[in-house]
């Protein structure tokens, strides 16, 4: 249930290598990293289970639809088997729903079929601002809504992660991500209806899982 994340900055090759080596090796269901690095994750992961995914119009949402649709286009070649894409944020605050929903639908189209997780960045938004962008997402037909980027104010809560799965019922996955860095914690977001994990805490996480 766990994309094994990695979205710093300054993230190094050897960094990314890493990662990859412990998603193998602990089985993690994903990495998650910046688009510069799929193709390398790509060629290491190879030949096991674990998936590259990687990040669109990150971490703000801000970028035009045709760079989002490129991005993903490129993330494609270089061996993305899922995308999380931003919401852009600003559109939905002012209420121009129909932008917001053509600009993930596009991403969603132009993704061929991989899975594609929005981002709707939670802090930002109050109760009803999250369930309008559920159903927005929902409408765009992606397959995932995800809370954070992880790089806002603040990350995933269980109330949170409680609305969404409410509004989106078993019609879409939610990845609940932001500040999940213990087994205590990631338990508590599956059992408000999270059906995924984004953590760069994940091997804290697993290991905290055997430790109970």
């Amino acid at each position: 249930m766990i994309d094994h994340t990695l979205l710093k900055p300054n993230a190094t090759a050897s960094q990314i290598d890493e990662l990859c080596n412990e998603a193998r090796e602990y089985g993690f269901y994903s990495v998650c990293v910046n688009p510069s690095w799929v193709k390398r994750c790509a060629d290491k992961l190879a030949g096991s289970e674990v998936k590259a995914c990687t990040v669109i119009g990150f971490p703000l949402g801000a970028a035009v639809t045709q760079a989002k649709i490129e991005e993903t286009r490129i993330a494609l070649e270089h061996g993305a088997d899922e995308l999380d894409m931003v919401l852009n944020l600003g559109k939905l605050l002012d209420g121009e729903l129909d932008y917001v929903e053509k600009d993930i639908r596009a991403v969603v189209e132009a993704a061929r079929g991989k899975t594609v997780k929005i981002i709707i960045e939670i802090c930002y938004l109050d109760e009803e601002g999250i369930v309008t962008a559920c159903q927005v997402v929902e409408r765009a037909s992606a397959h995932f809504v995800k809370t954070s980027t992880g790089f806002g104010p603040s990350g995933a809560t269980v109330e949170a992660v409680k609305l969404i799965r409410q509004s989106v019922g078993n019609r879409l996955g939610v990845k609940a991500a932001g500040g999940i860095r213990n087994y205590e914690s990631a338990m508590h977001m599956i059992g408000a209806g999270a059906s995924r994990i984004g953590a760069s805490a994940s091997i804290e996480i697993v290991r905290g899982a055997t430790e109970e």
